[in-house]
């Protein structure tokens, strides 16, 4: 029986070095039916070069658009022309180790009902590993109460049924960060979720360029993707209430924050949200 095809998309700008080892992490996997789909966010380095440096391998598909900065954008761009059964996203800073796909596409083809299943990941910083101890969230099954938190899914952990993903329309292409966070609350509502307890990634921080640390706190971009699904009741009756709560709880904190920073005006705007899912 023939292997499902695996469609890879790892989304780029300006990263030549840590993409091409990613790409690597990619060719290298012991699991060999896959297209890999660099998608370059107009790099002005020496990205473009990935085009050639991996010519030999006729899997590989480089697509370079003009520049959006929005890390969503980017991968859908690359699922439009993706042709798995599976979809898969390595971002550029981070690597996969070599039985990655391989355990996931073996999982996934064993439990049909379940349609994605992400990882654990490692996570490395100026070379020193992070524990990851205090993390306590659920991981697999109905994950939603501990996804609407924070994102307790990494992008380039997941393998998911590219049918599900389309259905869902891909991730939010409007937000700079936090798409990740927004699209798995879409998917954790409906469905559940599949986990492999084994760091198969290895998730390299601190360095520059990434957009967390730009801007250092991220929880307003959080804020952004909740509210429009609230807004919109996009979840179940039971999530929905939940998420009503949670942003209400997170709007709170955004305002003693902007309070502290002496920013009133986007202080009270937050505190007036916080006031209104409450109820």
């Amino acid at each position: 029986m023939a292997s499902p095809l695996v469609s890879v998309i790892i989304p780029v700008y300006n990263r030549f070095e840590l993409a091409k080892e990613a790409v690597s992490s990619v060719l290298g996997q012991t699991f060999r039916n896959l297209e890999l789909i660099i998608v370059d966010d107009g790099s002005t380095d020496m990205t473009p070069i990935l085009a050639t440096y991996f010519r030999d391998d006729t899997r590989v598909k480089y697509i370079r658009i003009n520049h959006s900065g929005m890390p969503g954008f980017v991968r859908n761009k690359g699922v439009e022309t993706a042709k798995g059964k599976y979809l898969a996203f390595l971002d550029s800073d981070d690597l996969w180790m070599d039985s990655k796909l391989k355990k996931q596409v073996d999982f996934l083809e064993k439990n049909s009902a379940i349609k994605v299943v992400h990882t654990r990941e490692a996570w490395v910083r100026n070379g020193k590993t992070i524990s990851q101890a205090g993390f306590n969230h659920r991981r697999f099954g109905d994950i939603f109460s501990d996804a609407l938190e924070k994102c307790i899914i990494g992008p380039s952990t997941v393998l998911i049924e590219t049918t599900l993903y389309r259905e869902l329309r891909g991730f939010r292409d409007d937000l700079e960060i936090a798409e990740d966070y927004e699209l798995w609350l879409r998917l954790a509502n409906s469905n559940s979720i599949g986990y492999i307890d084994e760091a198969l990634i290895t998730k390299r921080a601190g360095h520059v360029g990434q957009l967390s640390e730009k801007y250092g706190q991220i929880e307003i971009f959080r804020i952004r993707g909740l509210q429009k699904l609230v807004e919109q009741s996009f979840f179940n009756l039971k999530n929905q209430k939940n998420a009503e709560l949670e942003l209400a709880k997170k709007c709170r904190i955004y305002a003693a924050g902007c309070r502290k920073r002496n920013k009133i005006e986007e202080a009270e705007i937050h505190e007036s949200l916080a006031a209104k899912y409450s109820k």
